[in-house]
């Protein structure tokens, strides 16, 4: 695919709306309203006791709380670690001194060019919590079985937190 043309619909402070057109070799056309965003990072504070560090706040495109993996978008210039460690200090207040790439996906690629790095985060101290203006959060450490729980029951329908704990519990639980 090559990219025939890319054209600025909106822009706002978090992402851009580009109308993008595409062609194949064979003639092939794609053209796609794409959400332009720099990237997440997403932390899964896990303690010595194998629980899990959730924030709980308000979604406004979801108009519900949701329990969910800490999570921000990367600044410009910064790698998803550093975003991750920074994130994690503001939005619960703790630091790892021990991080592992957990998972690397996008969300929707139908139409979000977000990229989304999910880093597990052990070793953790606890500090104070810095969260942003328009933020109110929550945390509470819960326990892998809870967590199970939540996601069997719908309670936990946040994409992030699914995919980051059901990795960890298959791959690195054991660890």
């Amino acid at each position: 695919m090559k990219l025939i043309s890319s054209k600025e619909l909106i822009r706002t402070p978090i992402f851009h709306v580009t109308m993008d057109h595409a062609k194949d070799p064979e003639g092939f056309e794609i053209k796609r309203a794409i959400v332009q965003h720099g990237g997440s990072a997403v932390m899964m504070p896990v303690d010595e006791k194998k629980r899990v560090l959730l924030v709980r706040q308000y979604r406004l495109p979801a108009r519900r709380y949701l329990w969910e993996l800490p999570a921000g978008r990367l600044d410009e210039g910064e790698t998803p670690l550093q975003a991750a460690k920074r994130e994690l200090a503001e939005e619960t207040g703790y630091r790892a001194k021990k991080w592992e790439k957990l998972a690397v996906f996008y969300p929707s690629p139908g139409f979000l060019a977000e990229k989304m790095t999910i880093f597990l985060a052990r070793d953790l101290t606890e500090g104070e919590q810095k969260p942003m203006e328009d933020e109110r959060i929550e945390v509470r450490w819960f326990k892998p079985k809870e967590i199970d729980k939540l996601i069997e029951s719908y309670e936990i329908i946040d994409a992030k937190t699914q995919i980051g704990f059901l990795k960890w519990k298959r791959y690195f639980a054991g660890k």
